[in-house]
């Protein structure tokens, strides 16, 4: 089973990276670094990272560039050279893991695939009724309590099963392709460096697709695992979406996808 390094992204939220990180002080499985890919939030970031390494076990390290617009992908391929692990999970600074997050992924791990996971989406009251506590006892995870504190029923419950089995088979009968999405996947860091990590020229939306079509084209596989890794996606707006880049970078996958590139040149330097 491998080494982790997680690779979390996060701008200027230190109140829900608080509690992401809380869930990873709460992890089954303890082979880790944690490494916050920061596109330049101000220094209270900066002081809860520092305060959360002085309380867990794991490293954490913190990659930081100056805040000059939406550049997830340039601090992500940052934050993939400070990787010193063979495996990398990737996921949100907004995405709260259950404590069996990383054992399945290290559990999954097969060469010459990545995984894809998803995400359970909350509302706005939700997401703010969720405490430290409720991270720590993981009734946060549990459906009784979402619904009390506001969450709507929807197809998304299916995501907190709890039988491996049933988990299993749900993951095999979903109609969502399993790309590569940033907020919940894992593969070889091998495979990322040869891909060149993500493309610099994408800004918000498919960028961390995009990176999933390269593996596919270089022939690794993907599995989708949805609804066996679990991470919670906490409320918020988007000012950053911008129609223009969306439809920018759908053409950047496509091209990817159409004519089977394999790396980008706008990535990780050799």
């Amino acid at each position: 089973m491998p080494s982790i390094s997680l690779i979390l992204s996060t701008y200027n939220n230190p109140k829900f990276l608080e509690k992401v990180l809380a869930g990873y002080s709460h992890q089954s499985f303890k082979n880790f670094e944690i490494i916050i890919a920061d596109d330049g939030s101000t220094k209270d970031t900066k002081d809860l990272i520092h305060k959360f390494n002085q309380s867990i076990s794991q490293n954490i390290f913190h990659v930081w560039h100056e805040d000059n617009g939406f550049r997830k992908c340039k601090i992500l391929n940052k934050a993939i050279s400070k990787s010193s692990n063979e495996y990398l999970v990737f996921s949100d600074g907004d995405c709260i893991p259950n404590r069996t997050f990383l054992e399945t992924h290290n559990k999954l791990a097969r060469k010459g695939h990545f995984l894809s996971g998803g995400h359970f989406p909350l509302c706005k009251k939700t997401s703010n009724a969720i405490k430290l506590d409720h991270i720590k006892s993981q009734i946060c995870f549990n459906k009784r309590f979402l619904m009390k504190n506001g969450q709507p029923i929807d197809k998304n419950y299916f995501k907190l099963i709890k039988n491996k089995f049933l988990m299993k088979i749900l993951d095999q009968i979903t109609p969502a392709k399993p790309t590569f999405n940033g907020n919940n996947s894992s593969a070889w860091r091998e495979d990322i460096i040869f891909a060149k990590g993500l493309n610099e020229k994408m800004g918000y939306g498919s960028e961390d697709n995009e990176l999933g079509y390269r593996l596919n084209n270089n022939g690794i596989k993907s599995i989708q695992i949805r609804n066996r890794a679990k991470v919670l996606h906490l409320y918020h707006l988007r000012p950053y979406r911008n129609n223009d880049e969306l439809m920018k970078n759908k053409a950047i996958a496509n091209r990817t996808l159409s004519s089977k590139i394999i790396q980008t040149s706008y990535g990780i330097k050799d």
